[in-house]
């Protein structure tokens, strides 16, 4: 062997013994996960409920992700589209994190989707329901584990037509996120046969509806169908009622309309017909046990909100578990996650080739104070992402 091939070799040795030293250092190191999510501000609830699932799931998995300890680091989204991109920036440039989860508010998705293109850092949207995430602006290292307005609006429209409705109202907040619910919703019963009378359309975020009401009322239609969400949700539930809507008109909405909200709505809300991907009280092993669980670490029952957290949870365990810990390897990774088949609490799950969950739809009804599942309303419903080029 001449002197040449024996530095070359022993080179190409030295090199090899720094890279397995380099990764068997990053292995050693905890997964870094950056949340961003609101903890103050009008979103704090939902915030908070999102951490307490994802902390659950991987506290069930021994607290490690692929045999690594995990470090959460959390950063106030304060729902603020505006500081969404710095604060983007600074979990993935700064912290350096491995995967960032949020946010809940559509706008501030907007803001992180930016950074999450220029850097490639893996996101996984846990609530925000805007549908260009996985569709016009899908990525291969975006996923949600959540809904898009659209998948829990459009069974509702099926829903409405086979209960016999064929005029309808609508009435949303005039805003993005309540024209693309409402839209899904229109769709569906439209191309049944139905018809949308009118869409109602109430400046964000006002919660005077008096006027609307008398509106509604002298239309006549078979039912109303309306987004609204939080203290707007509750508002309007309560109005309807106290305007003697609900014996003739029945009131259908997104889940969001109720979610949350059942004890506030103080018997209320009674007969209110809502579409949503999870209710409590689901049936099942996988959602009794997710319950019980859940209660116990955090005193209260979980929501929609608890379970897209869990999930997003749930799905880095199966991954990381499959890349055997292995955050550096990111096209791995991304194909571990995509490949990810859940039995949720809210029932299957598994990914679109958007990077979108393909789950049930549930027809769920208020009764004696709680969200009863009537039916599945759309089995395993893929969000259409015709526009998704990734």
């Amino acid at each position: 062997m001449n002197n040449a091939f024996k530095k070359t070799t022993l080179a190409s040795l030295a090199s090899a013994c720094v890279l397995s030293s380099g990764l068997a250092s990053a292995q050693e190191d905890p997964v870094k996960l950056g949340l961003m999510l609101p903890y103050s501000g009008t979103y704090t609830a939902l915030g908070e409920a999102i951490t307490n699932g994802l902390t659950l799931a991987i506290e069930q998995n021994g607290g490690r992700l692929g045999g690594r300890e995990v470090e959460y680091v959390r950063l106030d989204s304060e729902a603020d589209p505006s500081k969404a991109p710095q604060n983007m920036s600074r979990l993935v440039r700064g912290d350096d994190v491995d995967v960032v989860i949020g946010p809940v508010h559509s706008g501030v998705a907007m803001g992180m989707l930016r950074v999450a293109k220029q850097t490639g850092a893996i996101t996984i949207i846990p609530n925000a329901g805007l549908g260009a995430a996985t569709n016009q602006l899908c990525m291969p290292n975006v996923f949600r584990t959540s809904f898009s307005m659209w998948q829990n609006s459009y069974p509702m429209g099926k829903v409405a037509y086979g209960r016999g409705h064929r005029d309808v109202v609508a009435i949303t907040w005039d805003y993005a996120g309540g024209k693309e619910d409402v839209a899904g919703f229109e769709e569906a019963f439209t191309e049944m046969g139905g018809n949308l009378v009118e869409t109602i359309y109430v400046p964000f975020p006002s919660t005077e509806f008096q006027s609307y009401l008398t509106q509604i009322a002298s239309l006549e239609p078979d039912a109303v169908y309306t987004f609204f969400a939080g203290g707007g949700g509750v508002s309007f539930v309560r109005d309807y009622a106290a305007a003697g809507l609900m014996e003739n008109i029945p009131l259908l909405g997104s889940g969001f309309l109720t979610e949350g909200n059942i004890k506030a709505l103080d018997g209320a809300g009674e007969g209110v017909l809502t579409t949503m991907h999870y209710a409590e009280t689901l049936d099942s092993d996988a959602n009794r046990a997710f319950v019980s669980a859940y209660q116990a670490a955090h005193g209260e029952a979980p929501d929609t909100y608890a379970v897209q957290g869990y999930d997003t949870g749930a799905m880095l365990v199966q991954a990381l578990d499959e890349v055997s810990g292995n955050t550096e390897d990111q096209a791995a990774l991304i194909e571990a996650l995509a490949g990810v088949e859940l039995q949720s609490p809210r029932g299957p799950m598994r990914f679109s080739a958007s990077h979108h969950p393909i789950q049930n739809v549930y027809l769920r009804e208020i009764r004696d104070g709680e969200h009863q599942v009537l039916d599945v309303a759309v089995e395993q419903l893929e969000v259409p992402d015709d526009a998704c080029r990734m």
